[in-house]
């Protein structure tokens, strides 16, 4: 084989395993959520499908004449990478769900045999290329080398470039597609001199009718996006109950919702007791300087401008397709009032002037967790230094039994406020359940009957946790830190005791 091709084909499908790897996350998604579990089964399925296939092709390259099995690895890992946007759709409605065997189960359905197959080009490649012992190390480094930069390209070609630029589906049946073709081309390429006929009718059949099916079955299956933005597969769903109600589903979180008639309806529990703290921490009447620290569905923001008039809000999101989301079909307006800033709360926070906010809200989320980076110390005093004397920073985070995340953001909160409350169903704060814990945090006293007050007028049954209740709470919690907070382990471990 020419070395060019050979290098080429070694490029190309390696870069491709990469580019399937790491839209597998996004296919996912919907079905399982996004969270570290998520992350960690699709690296592992893809790895252990580069192991299987490397040694697989490795074996049948010394046992078969290698260019006639070029063509049809292509064709077949084609077809099969193809056929992971219709299993993953079949198999995610039944394997829904974000525990561990949920999302190693779907990896390994609907990625495991294309990532095999497509690996065991290479061992197949080299074969063909090793005419000399003397040169073996020369032949064999030159190709890895090869693969490990097709590999390196294709993550960035996905991340950066492919995500954006078409849907996930999409994509990943056009890759496949390109394998096909390209495997029926090489099979005529290399029949010359092999003394067999250019490509077997089975593998012709096997191009055409499993691309055909897989295809089909891809348009077949339905998508659960509505929007596929950068970070999220996005549906906006009408509540049935009220003409202007919206539920903002982002994968498989019930992440915020609107009544586009009436921007202080605040459906959710948790956004109620925001609301009951606000009341509390800036009781005065005037309007607000709030820093909202994710966007969503941008309810606060609409809620501040309505029942504060003159209030500002600086909203900082990730998702730039959120934002244009929330425009086109949730009510947002940007108008002067409402500041949007799309990119990494962390990161943005150093472009905001020290001192200025009254309220921080703390509600953004990756999945069901609080992104582990948002969650620390470190950020915590940076939220603290945008805050006005005796300002309040008021959190949503959600956890169940024993609720490790949350006694330990507790403790993380009082590490760097002098006062600290947890309002929460009675249950929560006694350890028996589970769900949305809502945390305020301040120098100044927080008066915890004004939130009960506030709480008891709209028949909540939520409680203030604070005092020698909550340091029982949060007794023997750790302070998380930068360098150390496993937030996506401990939700993960506790939904799945629970």
């Amino acid at each position: 084989m020419n070395p060019v091709l050979a290098g080429g084909l070694v490029f190309f499908t390696s870069g491709a395993v990469l580019v399937l790897e790491i839209l597998a996350v996004r296919l996912v998604a919907p079905y399982v959520g996004v969270t570290l579990e998520t992350y960690t089964a699709i690296i592992g399925t893809m790895l252990a499908g580069i192991a299987f296939g490397t040694w697989c092709g490795g074996y049948a390259a010394d046992r078969a004449e290698p260019r006639r099995l070029l063509g049809p690895l292509l064709v077949a890992g084609g077809v099969m990478a193809m056929a992971s946007v219709p299993l993953v759709r079949y198999a995610g409605e039944r394997l829904s769900g974000s525990t561990g065997l949920s999302v190693i189960g779907l990896a390994f359905v609907a990625f495991f045999l294309p990532a095999a197959v497509l690996s065991a080009v290479s061992p197949t490649v080299v074969k063909l290329q090793l005419r000399d012992l003397g040169a073996t190390g020369r032949v064999v480094g030159r190709l890895s080398a090869l693969g490990t930069a097709g590999a390196i390209g294709g993550t960035f070609l996905a991340g950066f470039v492919l995500i954006e630029l078409a849907p996930t589906s999409t994509t990943v049946l056009v890759v496949g597609g390109l394998f096909v073709v390209a495997g029926l081309a090489l099979g005529i390429g290399l029949a010359p001199g092999t003394g067999h006929r250019a490509v077997s009718p089975v593998v012709v059949v096997l191009a055409l009718v499993g691309s055909g099916v897989a295809v089909v079955a891809a348009g077949a299956g339905g998508d659960r996006c509505q929007t596929e933005t950068t970070y999220h597969c996005v549906r906006v769903e009408p509540d049935p109950r009220r003409a202007g109600g919206r539920l903002l589903v982002l994968d498989t979180l019930h992440h915020s919702y609107v009544d586009l008639d009436n921007p202080t309806y605040l459906e959710f529990r948790y956004a109620r007791l925001f609301a009951d703290a606000i009341g509390a921490v800036a009781p005065a009447d005037g309007p607000l300087d709030v820093l909202h620290i994710g966007g969503g569905g941008f309810t606060f923001p609409r809620w501040v401008r309505a029942v504060r008039p003159g209030s500002s809000s600086v909203v900082l999101e990730i998702d730039p397709g959120l934002v244009t989301v929330a425009v086109e079909r949730l009510g947002l307006v940007t108008e002067p009032g409402i500041d949007v800033r799309t990119g990494d709360a962390r990161t943005l926070m150093d472009g905001l002037e020290p001192g200025r906010f009254d309220v921080a809200l703390g509600d953004a989320f990756g999945g069901l967790a609080v992104p582990w980076h948002l969650t620390t110390v470190e950020f915590v005093r940076s939220v603290k230094s945008r805050l006005r004397p005796g300002g309040a920073y008021v959190l949503n985070v959600i956890d169940w039994p024993p609720a490790r995340f949350a006694r330990a953001e507790v403790a993380t909160l009082a590490a760097v406020f002098d006062h600290v409350a947890m309002v929460v169903p009675p249950s929560y704060a006694e350890g028996d359940q589970g769900g949305n814990f809502v945390l305020v945090a301040s120098d100044r006293p927080i008066d915890g009957a004004a939130i009960t007050r506030a709480v008891g007028a709209r028949q909540g049954g939520e409680v203030v946790v604070e005092g020698p209740q909550l340091r029982d709470f949060t007794a023997g919690a750790p302070v998380l830190t930068d360098d150390q907070a496993p937030v996506d382990q401990w939700l993960a471990r506790a939904r799945r005791d629970g």
